[in-house]
């Protein structure tokens, strides 16, 4: 199958995954510390990875070309560790649907870096979809938050969600980078998620938190599994599409999450379909038509 096409379907089966994500969650309600929720999931899905490693290892019958591990500690540092601690902590101090549409602004701090740090091509037809896109987000969620009192009213959770979803799109461009340069998928997202967990357990273990971990009950075992099983998905998808496609790409058709979100609540929880998310849904559909046709490059030609 054509690199292009099958990097572009994957970020889209991501974009899938997330939308699914939010409707699902209202089903299967963690009640756990976010924190601990967190490291859990990490280690359980980082695990996964470590074993999936070395069955491609062994299949492939020769080494893998392994990348400076600056990389993937950076990458477990930033994306793993940090950005989730305070994306949970930004959110126990704002609302849902403020932190929502904040986190969406990934696909315009991964666009920048990206053309900084990786030299990646963005055409103009590609920012006006981003532009259009954006402008469907923001539609879609006027009708539950107003977007101009995050400016004009910040919170100190606003400013550690806007931070956490900046280091994420940091680390999807070293993530990128790591991958250019040789570095297996599976390895990158074992070490997002277990060095990661681990790094999120230390923090547990700082703040005197391991209690909450032994008192788990088995409905909540079973309910980090299923979410850790939604997880998995999404960073499989995720790591393999940058892999083959451009980041600020990949990150574009992202912002399909809220239209799949709307499609399944709208289906399974019949949820009302207001005529301000149909046309933001619009929008988003129309520039991610785009996005699709657009050939990841880097402006150097390759």
């Amino acid at each position: 199958m054509n690199k292009e096409y099958l990097g572009t379907l994957l970020a889209i089966l991501t974009a899938v995954v997330s939308g699914i994500s939010i409707p699902l969650n209202k089903i299967f309600v963690v009640d756990l510390d976010p924190l601990i929720f967190t490291a859990v999931r990490g280690l359980i899905i980082g695990l996964v990875f470590l074993v999936l490693t070395i069955v491609q290892k062994n299949r492939l019958k020769k080494p893998m070309k392994q990348v400076s591990w600056k990389y993937l500690l950076a990458i477990a540092v930033i994306g793993g560790s940090l950005a989730f601690a305070m994306f949970f902590s930004g959110l126990q101090l704002t609302t849902s649907g403020r932190g929502a549409f904040l986190h969406k602004t990934l696909p315009l701090f991964a666009t920048l870096f990206a053309f900084i740090f990786l030299k990646e091509k963005i055409p103009k037809k590609q920012l006006y979809a981003l532009l259009a896109m954006f402008a469907g987000l923001v539609i879609m969620t006027v009708s539950q938050i107003e977007p101009g009192l995050l400016w004009s009213n910040p919170q100190v959770g606003d400013f550690l969600i806007i931070g956490a979803t900046i280091l994420w799109a940091l680390e999807n461009t070293i993530a990128r980078k790591a991958m250019i340069e040789g570095e297996h998928n599976f390895i990158v997202a074992f070490s997002r998620m277990f060095i990661g967990g681990l790094i999120l357990f230390g923090i547990v273990g700082v703040f005197g938190r391991f209690d909450a971990l032994i008192a788990l009950t088995s409905s909540q075992w079973a309910n980090i599994l299923v979410s850790s099983g939604i997880l998995f998905c999404y960073v499989f998808f995720w790591y393999w599409s940058i892999k083959l496609i451009n980041v600020s790409k990949a990150s574009m058709l992202l912002l399909l999450a809220p239209v799949i979100s709307l499609i399944a609540g709208m289906s399974w929880l019949g949820e009302p379909l207001p005529m301000l998310q149909l046309a933001g849904s619009a929008l988003i559909l129309i520039g991610a038509c785009f996005v699709v046709g657009i050939k990841s490059r880097l402006s150097t030609g390759v």
